[in-house]
């Protein structure tokens, strides 16, 4: 019980002191997170001026984060598998579009925004669920196994083609897209060449085995391998030229059983969480009937909660990949932050990726403002964390609130969760 008890409070400091924390200043004016907006008085860069959830009378108008930091923040020199990627599900169901078969969409909406936008905000993860109908492949949901008029959103091209935009116009960024597949063999590589996809994709011959590091992001970049392409069937290494996802990547329980406080269970296909044999890691954070309102709960407070109870579940692993519905809602931070922390720990042994010091050993940890930089939120046990000349303090479960930096005093945005 004080372990739990420990736990929780380190959760609390986090969410006081947050990121210290978004990667970019608010313009002069703007407002921080969490702090009532409006028209004419705008948040700043990184996010949006919405209620938390869109119900009517749900609360007025706040400032939210929809951008993480840039992973690539502090170097490009690390394995893939040391950075975190905010990951979208059912990346193309987007509220309000309607079907380009000029049927009436049925199926529930997962998105708020394109993928256009979706990439523009970080998103580095796409999830697609992929069918074949109508002479080609579709992104689409389904009943009993088939894609239909009314549930059937666009031809997969049109997606990929927006992601090949994307790649051709940033020369640095890499993204990774996880295939629902439910394809012939052959289809999917059809839609990856017309979209002009195939030089980037990343081919499965090349990818690490046996839970070895993945190449450095930086020589993955320079080799032209910025698009990873992993597909829920066997055997599509030579029909489509794309990998067998389970083979290179750990998944949680997807839907609302994955949501369970306390345990974080693998999915049916996917090896135990604790697998070595695999050097990816994917948290799967959303409800099995997509809401608003729900994400507004699930992206803020709960999933850094979740963060530390599958930290032990992964075998001392934090997650490349954090894949949420309606990533733009939450309370404050919300899953641009649960990827800051990934990261921070991931690439430096930090509680945040803000924390990171450039060019310093493993677990050299400063804060943003050296005015504040005697302290830091622990989500991690002190005991678990690497050994470093100059580490960072953890924050004692007892501190006293006043010694928490207040939102005045950090030239950093000061979110809640």
């Amino acid at each position: 019980m004080m372990a739990v008890d420990a736990t929780r409070r380190r959760l609390l400091l986090l969410v006081a002191i947050g990121c210290l924390l978004v990667a970019c200043r608010p313009t002069s004016g703007a407002g921080l997170v969490s702090e009532r907006c409006a028209a004419n008085s705008p948040c700043g860069s990184g996010m949006r001026c919405a209620t938390c959830s869109p119900l009517p009378g749900s609360g007025p108008a706040v400032c939210s984060r929809i951008t993480p930091i840039d992973p690539k923040t502090h170097g490009t020199g690390l394995p893939f598998n040391k950075y975190s990627w905010l990951t979208t599900h059912n990346s193309f169901a987007i509220s309000g579009s309607p079907s380009a078969t000029g049927a009436p969409i049925v199926s529930m909406p997962n998105q708020e925004d394109s993928i256009t936008d979706q990439l523009k905000n970080g998103v580095r993860g796409l999830m697609l669920d992929t069918y074949d109908f109508k002479n080609d492949l579709w992104l689409c949901h389904s009943f009993a196994g088939k894609c239909y008029d009314f549930t059937a959103y666009q031809p997969a091209t049109k997606v990929l083609k927006v992601i090949q935009a994307f790649l051709d116009s940033n020369p640095s960024e890499v993204i990774t897209v996880f295939v629902e597949d439910y394809s012939a063999p052959g289809s999917l590589s059809k839609a990856l060449a017309a979209a002009g996809l195939t030089k980037y994709v990343f081919p499965p011959a090349k990818m690490p085995t046996n839970g070895a590091d993945w190449p450095a992001l930086k020589d993955m970049v320079a080799q032209g391998h910025r698009l990873l392409v992993f597909t829920s069937k066997k055997g599509r290494e030579g029909s489509d030229g794309v990998a067998h996802v389970w083979n290179y990547v750990v998944e949680t329980k997807y839907g609302s059983d994955g949501l369970a406080v306390g345990s974080c269970a693998s999915r049916g296909e996917s090896r135990a969480m604790d697998s070595k044999a695999q050097s990816l890691v994917l948290l799967n954070f959303f409800t099995t009937n997509p809401s608003q309102t729900w994400a507004c709960v699930n992206n803020s407070s709960p999933l850094i909660t979740k963060l530390r109870t599958c930290y032990d579940a992964f075998a001392k692993r934090w997650p490349n990949f954090i894949a949420v519905d309606f990533y733009m809602r939450s309370s404050g931070g919300g899953a641009p932050l649960a990827i800051d922390v990934a990261n921070g720990r991931l690439q430096c042994g930090c509680d945040i990726i803000s924390y990171c010091k450039p060019n310093a050993p493993f677990g050299t940890c400063t804060l943003p403002s050296s005015k504040h930089s005697s302290s830091s939120p622990s989500l991690t046990p002190s005991s678990s964390r690497p050994s470093s000349p100059t580490p960072a303090p953890a924050l004692a479960p007892t501190q006293s609130p006043s010694s928490v930096p207040s939102p005045s005093s950090s030239p950093y945005l000061a979110p809640h969760l």
